[in-house]
Parts: C-alpha cells; sequence; structure tokens
C-alpha cells in the first residue's frame, strides 16, 4: 500500500482535529505528501507539525469559494499537482426539527452539501484535464438513512450522495474517481452526546482506514462497517410498515437518546459560532 500512495498529494479539509487529523495521518506514514486544510489555519499548522512525515497545514473556510481556491493553489504551490481531495470538514446540530435554529440549517447545508460541492468544482476540472484524479467525499450514513433528532444533517449527506452520483457520470471516462464514505458514529467531537444504535461506535482511525484503502482500490460508494450497506438494502425491500419497524431498532433516534448536556459546547463553539470543524 505504501507504495501505492508515496509521494502523492492529497489534501484533506477540515483536518485539524478528528477524523481528518487520523486521515493525515495514515496517508502522511504510507508515504503521500499530505496538506491540511481548516478554519483553525492555526491548529492546522499545529496538527501538521505533530505528524511525522511530509504534511503542511492551511487555512481553510470550505464555505467561501476564495478561501478554497487560494488553499488548493497553495497547496499545489507547494506540493505539485493534486492527485486527491478529501473533503472531511462537517458540522451537526441535534435536536427536534422545529427547534433548530435557521443559522444552524444554514451552517450544516454551507459545511457540509455547498463545502464539498464547492471542492468538486474547483478541484476535479483540473483533474480531469491531467487526466486522473481522485475525489474522496467523508460522508455519512445518515446519506442513506435519516436519524430523528439529525434531520437537516441527514438532509445534507443525501444531498452530497445524489450530487456526486451525478457527477460521477459527467466524470465517467475521465480518468477522474468519486468516492464516497459512509461511516455511522464516530467517535468525535462533532457526535458528542449522541448514541450508536445497533452499529458499535466507531473510532477515527476505523474512517481514515477506509479512506485510504479507498484511493488505493477506488471505488464509489464505502460503508463503514461494510455489514451496514447490505443492511439498509435489504431493509428497502420490505413493506413500509416492517421496515419502519427494522430502521427503528437500527437507527439511534437522537431527539430520544441524545445527551444534549454533552453537545453544548460544541454546538455553542461551531454552529452557533459559525465555526466549521473537523469531523
Amino acid at each position: 500500500m505504501n507504495n501505492q500512495l508515496s509521494g502523492k498529494v492529497v489534501a484533506v479539509t477540515g483536518g485539524a482535529n478528528g477524523i481528518g487529523r487520523e486521515i493525515a495521518k495514515q496517508l502522511a506514514a504510507a508515504g503521500a505528501r499530505v496538506a491540511i486544510g481548516d478554519k483553525d489555519g492555526a491548529g492546522a499548522r499545529r496538527t501538521a507539525d505533530e505528524l511525522p512525515g511530509d504534511v503542511s497545514g492551511f487555512d481553510l473556510d470550505v464555505t467561501d469559494t476564495e478561501s478554497f481556491t487560494a488553499f488548493l493553489s497553495d497547496v499545489e504551490a507547494q506540493q505539485g499537482p493534486l492527485d486527491v481531495l478529501v473533503n472531511n470538514a462537517g458540522v451537526m446540530w441535534v435536536g427536534n426539527f422545529d427547534e433548530e435554529p435557521e443559522s444552524a440549517t444554514a451552517l450544516q447545508l454551507n459545511v457540509n452539501l455547498h463545502g464539498p460541492i464547492r471542492g468538486v468544482k474547483l478541484a476535479a476540472p483540473k483533474m480531469r484535464a491531467r487526466g486522473r484524479g481522485q475525489i474522496v467525499t467523508v460522508a455519512s450514513a445518515a446519506s442513506k438513512l435519516a436519524p430523528p433528532g439529525e434531520s437537516s444533517y441527514a438532509a445534507t449527506k443525501h444531498g452530497i450522495l445524489g450530487y456526486l452520483t451525478g457527477v460521477r457520470e459527467e466524470l465517467h471516462g475521465s480518468g477522474v474517481e468519486l468516492s464516497v464514505v459512509m461511516p455511522t458514529v464516530v467517535d468525535t467531537e462533532l457526535a458528542a452526546g449522541t448514541v450508536s444504535g445497533s452499529a458499535k461506535m466507531l473510532q477515527p482511525e476505523d474512517v481514515a482506514k477506509a479512506v485510504v484503502e479507498v484511493i488505493v482500490k477506488p471505488k464509489f460508494e464505502v460503508m463503514v462497517p461494510a455489514y451496514v450497506g447490505p443492511a439498509v438494502r435489504w431493509a428497502n425491500v420490505l413493506p413500509q410498515k416492517v421496515r419502519d419497524f427494522v430502521l427503528r431498532k437500527m437507527v439511534p433516534n437522537q431527539v430520544k437518546s441524545a445527551d444534549h448536556s454533552a453537545r453544548a459546547s460544541y454546538e455553542a463553539r461551531v454552529v452557533t459560532n459559525k465555526n466549521e470543524g473537523s469531523k
């Protein structure tokens, strides 16, 4: 695996902490030249200094086209043509749909949906012109499911999967690969206080491993853990009442089960202050 990643230039958004940091760590360990961008630019540079290997940190606001453009330009100026973009930055608000602040809805759309769309629109044309490249988007099992209490978050993840499905067809035969990694609940600050339902709580290392593997061996959809994909497909062929019963057993109800006091610090700092975080 190291030989296949050695020397590849990979940019990771939301890379200062959590899943993004672990993705950068594993890619650098495999020999890639890694650039991490984050709204917390100082945190990105600190993380880059802390990680072994060829890792650099940059300022990046995925909700701003000028910032994203500058990030990709700076990466290519410093490290060479971009081989892989990993769209990882994300935010999540949890609670009753009718209590969600409008600002939280807007931020989730801007970061989780418009952010990856912006990344694809900026990175893919250059990759297509070179005849090679890959964009990996860290989405969520919420791309296929919709946990109560995460309705807007799930909408953004459904949306990005739909967008990438269409763009993938437009890029067919161009040499540019698109991949979507869809983990269940991961033990990061974004998921603080939430529950994982019937699936085990994942660690950032689990998601990073899936990202590294899909770069080495590209495919479009990757569920983490892998058994969730077949389970969802099986549930979707059931009659509606049976499907509802099964999914209520599988999918966590964050309205009923989440510890909202445990999320207060994260949501006050990230969602209210509109500072997109690392997953």
